[in-house]
Formats: structure tokens, sequence, C-alpha cells
């Protein structure tokens, strides 16, 4: 059995990747409101924008995460496609929950399409990611942790949904980010908890990127992005405010 450490960065690696599954949350819970308030293009593109929001957070809290994961006995390298492939999973099955949410017609059946596919997209992506783990053993999993992680994502997700969706408001909204933030990283550590580590020594060099290499520079672009367009879309007016400009505009050009 390797002995695993999933805290040695020590307490940076938790806080930032909580701190990053809220940022992307709160981005993503936002963008979906304002998909709400807009329609044609301009709620497809709410919609898209939420996506990768949450998408990105998810992914970035993960792997921030995986920052502080080592193995003794065994340097770990990840594989780039398998990694890659992780970020555009958490993309699409998110965007999957997410289009459900913002096109339903029920509110109800919005919510828990929706959070079904957020949570099994925070499911798939993070087992996507471990996938990419290259280490000198075999990693194995607790099928009842498997099973209650995903079903943590999934509820907290659903919960995060109805508290944007359903009850609307600015202190809410900060909520629904922060259980959000806690559904994503709760699935994490009980995901981690479910592994058990089978290590086979040995000399021969493994494939893949050391996370410095390729992983921690992933995580910056995506952070960054995270946090530049959540100035942006926290700038940038309300779809309602926009339309009583119009208004307003209007009238003054029909009486002047």
């Amino acid at each position: 059995m390797g002995h695993m450490d999933h805290f040695s960065a020590g307490w940076v690696t938790p806080v930032l990747s909580y701190l990053m599954a809220c940022v992307g949350s709160a981005l993503g819970l936002r963008c979906t409101v304002r998909a709400l308030e807009s329609d044609g293009a301009s709620k497809r593109n709410w919609l898209l924008l939420a996506s990768v929001a949450l998408g990105s957070g998810i992914w970035t809290m993960h792997f921030i995460a995986m920052l502080g994961f080592s193995v003794e006995g065994t340097p770990i390298r990840y594989d780039i496609p398998l990694t890659v492939l992780s970020l555009l999973i958490a993309f699409a099955v998110v965007a999957a929950g997410v289009f459900t949410a913002g096109y339903g017609r029920s509110q109800v059946r919005s919510v828990i399409l929706g959070g079904l596919g957020a949570g099994l997209g925070v499911a798939a992506m993070h087992y996507t990611g471990m996938a990419a783990l290259n280490l000198h053993g075999t990693v194995s999993y607790d099928p009842a942790l498997v099973a209650a992680s995903v079903v943590i994502a999934v509820v907290a997700a659903t919960a995060a949904l109805a508290l944007t969706l359903v009850v609307r408001g600015s202190v809410l909204a900060v909520v629904a980010a922060l259980v959000m933030g806690v559904a994503v990283t709760s699935m994490h550590y009980t995901a981690m908890y479910a592994v058990s580590i089978q290590l086979r020594p040995s000399s021969v060099e493994l494939a893949g990127a050391t996370p410095t290499q390729f992983i921690f520079p992933l995580a910056v672009v995506l952070g960054s992005f995270l946090f530049l367009t959540s100035a942006y879309v926290a700038l940038s007016p309300t779809g309602k405010r926009g339309e009583a400009e119009e208004l307003l505009r209007e009238v003054e050009l029909s009486t002047a």
C-alpha cells in the first residue's frame, strides 16, 4: 500500500482549490441567471459562459487539490491528453446540465436535470482526471465511497441551482456559490479517500508531465480567465436595466 498525502503542500491547496470552486460556481450561476433574463443568441452565450465558468472552476479546483497529492515511494505524472479530455468532459457535461436548466419549461425539472448534469459533470471530470495519473503502481477505488462522491456532487449541484433559479437574491447567490464550492470540494476529497494505491516500485521513467510542467500553468490560465470574466460580468449591465434605458431613449426620440 502506498501511503498517500492529500495535503503535501500544506493548507494552500485545499484553501485555494475551494476558492477556485467558489469563484467558478458564482460566475456560472450568475451567468445562468443572466441567461434566464435574456433570449435568443444572448441567452445561448450566457449559458455557454456559465458552462465554461463552472467547468473551469471544477477542473481548476480538482487539479489545484491534486498539486497537494503525493504518494510515498513513487513520482506522479499526468497523461496530457487525458487531462485535457477531463477538462472537455467537465465543459460538455456541465453544459448539458446548464442548458437543460436554462431552456427548461418547468422550473422543477430544470433544476433536477440541471443539477444531475452539473453533478455528473463534476464526477466524470474527476474520474477522468484520476485516470490521467501515472505512477508506479495501480490505483483502485472503494465503490461505496465512489458512489457517495457522485451523490454528493449531484445533490449539492441541484441545491445550488435551486437556490439560484428558484429563490433569487444577491445574498442567496453568494450562499449558492459557497454551497456549490463545498459540493465540488467535498466530492473531490470523498473521491480521493476512495483511492487506494498498490505500489510496484520501479526505476522506469514515467510517461506524462509533472504537475508543475503542465497542470500548474493550465490552472493559472483558467484561474485568470475566471477572475477576469467575473469582473466583466459584475460590471456589465443586467438585461433589465439595459431594456429600461433603451425604452427611455425611444421615448425621448419620439417626443423630440
